[in-house]
């Protein structure tokens, strides 16, 4: 795959994608849970058909991903933001099937608009279970001061009318037990609401498909929820959707040395893996080892004029040439979705690969119209 793939070039794999979908499918047939797919970690629409098959609709951020959610995937959508416009309000409107209110301000500021589409639109409010589980502060919506979800005590004094479900997000690449104990507290402190809910969102951050996960646990948990008050339950993964199925083909453009020996790629971490700075984290390379485990060791950095461009330190078996190509794996989640074109650097082409017959196929390629039509 990686020696088919043009450099730069996003690659996903459709066999990996149909295998994650297979996990939960299972899910929502034994437990009954309706799964959408999370726009904001995975939007690569050309798949759209395939994962449509599966999940029920896609949950989206905005009123763009609303739309595209609706044009291209089809199935319910369901819309949050943490405040939202009149305009956005009136467009997700027209797009959305259930719309999801971040405060009481803005459920009652727009309350003449929304009962309007009752029976049409599902209202609902998004909660602060006041539990975290969070391992990085800048993922973690149960922060301390975070301005995600309400709080219990903003509860008091307020009315529930036309509301008709509850959401929580609060977990991030966290398998069952985080979910368990979100789950716990929500219920303690929301519980009482609940009967009068028509539909329960126990939001994203779950690593479904992820080895280790336990499936059993999360059905008896949807269908606990179920059974005790009557509710439509929905799950909206991204990254479960996504886990395993992609990767980053790279070149080597050079090799420096400064103090210790440099491979400038033509990927960028701030350009085409953002998280690897903002989280941070260190991606796998295919090939690739701890720094100091085998023979020769390189700091591998992007092309831009950024200092910080740095990827990480890897160990290779063999030196590494200029034009070699590396991949970094796991690189379909919230790559594509957040990628830029700072300092004009060529965006990565967008391509699959079909395991079944060895074909790899560029879906999208990008040239500079598309950079120049992001300025004026």
């Amino acid at each position: 795959m990686t020696r088919l793939a043009p450099s730069p070039s996003y690659v996903v794999d459709l066999g990996r994608l149909r295998h994650n979908l297979a996990i939960l499918d299972e899910v929502q047939k034994r437990s009954g849970a309706k799964i959408l797919l999370a726009l904001k970690a995975f939007s690569m629409w050309s798949v759209f058909p395939i994962i449509a098959k599966t999940l029920r609709g896609t949950c989206a951020s905005s009123p763009w991903e609303a739309r595209l959610g609706r044009e291209e995937f089809g199935g319910e959508v369901h819309s949050f933001s943490a405040a939202f416009k009149e305009s956005d309000v009136r467009e997700l409107l027209e797009t959305s099937n259930h719309l999801v209110f971040n405060s009481f301000n803005q459920l009652e500021r727009f309350r003449p608009l929304w009962e309007q589409y009752q029976g049409r639109v599902s209202i609902g409010l998004r909660v602060n279970p006041g539990h975290s589980e969070g391992h990085t502060p800048i993922y973690d919506p149960a922060a301390p001061k975070s301005r995600l979800g309400i709080l219990r005590s903003e509860f008091e004094g307020r009315s529930l009318a036309g509301v008709e479900g509850l959401h929580f997000h609060t977990l991030c690449e966290q398998l069952f037990d985080p979910l368990q104990r979100t789950a716990r507290s929500f219920e303690e402190k929301f519980g009482e609401f609940l009967p009068q809910m028509k539909w329960l969102n126990l939001g994203g951050g779950h690593h479904i498909t992820r080895e280790g996960y336990d499936i059993d646990a999360l059905v008896e948990l949807v269908r606990y929820f179920r059974r005790k008050y009557d509710l439509e339950v929905y799950l909206e993964p991204g990254e479960a959707i996504a886990i395993g199925t992609g990767i980053l083909v790279s070149e080597v453009l050079d090799v420096v040395h400064n103090e210790v020996d440099i491979a400038v790629l033509d990927v960028s971490a701030t350009c085409h893996m953002p998280d690897i700075l903002e989280m941070p984290y260190r991606p796998e390379i295919k090939g690739g080892y701890d720094a100091g485990e085998k023979g020769h060791d390189y700091r591998l950095g992007g092309p831009s004029c950024l200092a910080g461009d740095v990827i990480g330190d890897w160990s290779f078996e063999e030196p590494l040439q200029v034009g070699q190509k590396l991949a970094f794996l796991d690189m379909s989640h919230y790559t594509m979705v957040k990628t830029t074109t700072f300092n004009g650097i060529q965006h990565p082409h967008i391509c699959t690969f079909e395991p079944q017959t060895g074909e790899l196929q560029v879906v999208r390629s990008f040239g500079y119209e598309d950079f120049k039509s992001r300025l004026s």
